[in-house]
């Protein structure tokens, strides 16, 4: 095992874990207009036009900065909805104006950020998000309001707290609650004129976090980039809300116990690939996971959370560190409840699987999926009649409609931007 190479220059205790640097301090944002980079950045942004950046010399390091100064209100300047076809923009990235950059120092501490045209980034290859995976990320979205002016967020502070508790656990600086969440905003209104018209899609945004400084042994990475970029998106499943078609895996597991499959860091990701391509390559939709101890209960879908239905009983397997705490997830229950079901967090067999009356999957991408069957060990079980089933249907109405501002949030889960 590589051993970690301890700077004397550097705090230890940051090294061994730069969130506790970061934990105790409390850092104002700014939308900075005049943003300048610390001595120790290691990370080019490359942009298509010279006439937006410039060429800084950093002790033999080259960065390239876009100076656009941007201010909550230009963004109206332009057209207030992008030239492009709305009904067929899929699930898919589509490079927008600007995305947020902010550094952190070798203390922790996170320099005031900026928007920055969209464009490539260039990093060291010693850079610990290469090296290491030292890298989470995030995904939230924006809808844009039937009077198609006003923008709704939906929970962005659960995504903050989540990339906190994950950056804890990759020992990483992270942003405070209220950092992440202006970010968000400044990001989401710099690009307002990509947000689909309503009913037609919404905007995704993508917060970055990573370990972009140089590291050869095995430790924290010394330098950090947060970056938030977005792109307008439609239905997640090619399918759309039709039913998808989930083939349980006993073979690949995509966490173990005390791993790191409860916080939304990059590695957990690149795990599913080979299931889910041989899955897709068979015509399934995606892949169904189970424990890794027992290979009987249900854990998630590659990128999304699963739910059973029995007797009018919502089941979905409970958090318990190798399934990731779903924002929607949480979203979906508290619905349901509200709703007046009965929801169970609790372990899960897929005996009761095959048994239930509904199963739908829940995420940022999908919302709410309806599964339309699931095979096991070559035995092939469906639901419903090719639709959302009864229950997925009222809480996909609900949730949706509190999204996009169609009814009253009571909740007081979304952020209106104007």
């Amino acid at each position: 095992m590589e051993r970690a190479a301890i700077l004397p220059s550097v705090n230890q205790n940051y090294l061994l874990c730069p969130s506790r640097a970061f934990s105790t301090r409390r850092h104002s944002f700014s939308s900075t207009r005049n943003f300048s980079p610390p001595s120790f950045s290691s990370i080019k942004l490359q942009h298509s036009s010279s006439s937006v950046s410039s060429n800084v010399s950093n002790g033999g390091i080259s960065l390239t900065r876009c100076n656009a100064v941007l201010s909550n209100s230009s963004s109206t300047e332009v057209s207030e909805v992008a030239d492009i076809d709305w009904d067929n923009i899929g699930f898919g990235l589509k490079p927008t104006d600007y995305m947020y950059v902010m550094k952190c120092n070798i203390d922790g501490e996170f320099s005031k950020g900026e928007l920055q045209r969209f464009g490539n980034i260039e990093v060291s290859p010693s850079a610990g998000v290469l090296n290491y995976g030292q890298g989470l990320f995030e995904g939230l979205k924006a809808y844009r309001k039937e009077d198609g002016n006003n923008i709704l967020l939906f929970r962005p502070e659960e995504n903050a707290n989540r990339m906190r508790n994950g950056a804890e656990r990759m020992c990483m600086p992270a942003p405070t609650v209220e950092q992440f969440v202006e970010a968000v905003k400044e990001t989401v209104l710099a690009n307002k004129r990509w947000v689909p018209p309503p009913g037609k899609g919404s905007l995704y945004v993508r917060p970055l976090l990573m370990g972009t400084g140089a590291v050869l042994g095995l430790a924290p990475a010394p330098e950090y980039t947060f970056i938030i970029y977005v792109s307008p998106v439609g239905n997640y499943f090619k399918e759309g809300v039709a039913p998808i078609n989930l083939i349980v895996e006993n073979e690949f597991h995509r966490a173990t116990p005390g791993g790191t499959g409860g916080v939304k860091t990059i590695g957990n990701y690149a795990a599913v690939l080979k299931a889910q391509s041989i899955a897709k390559a068979k015509g399934y939709s995606d892949v169904l996971y189970l424990d890794c101890v027992y290979k009987r209960f249900l854990e998630e879908v590659s990128s999304c959370n699963i739910f059973i239905v029995k007797d009018n009983v919502i089941s979905t397997p409970e958090i318990k560190g190798t399934i990731l705490p779903g924002i929607t997830r949480k979203s979906i229950i508290d619905v349901a409840r509200t709703q007046g079901f009965q929801v169970e967090e609790r372990n899960v067999t897929v005996d009761e699987l095959l048994e239930a009356d509904e199963v739908f999957c829940t995420g940022t991408a999908v919302v709410v999926s309806p599964v339309g069957s699931v095979t096991y060990k070559g035995k092939r079980v469906s639901y419903g009649e090719g639709t959302f089933g009864t229950v997925s249907k009222q809480l996909y109405t609900v949730l949706t409609s509190l999204q996009m501002g169609l009814i009253e949030d009571n909740m007081n889960w979304t952020v209106n931007l104007s």
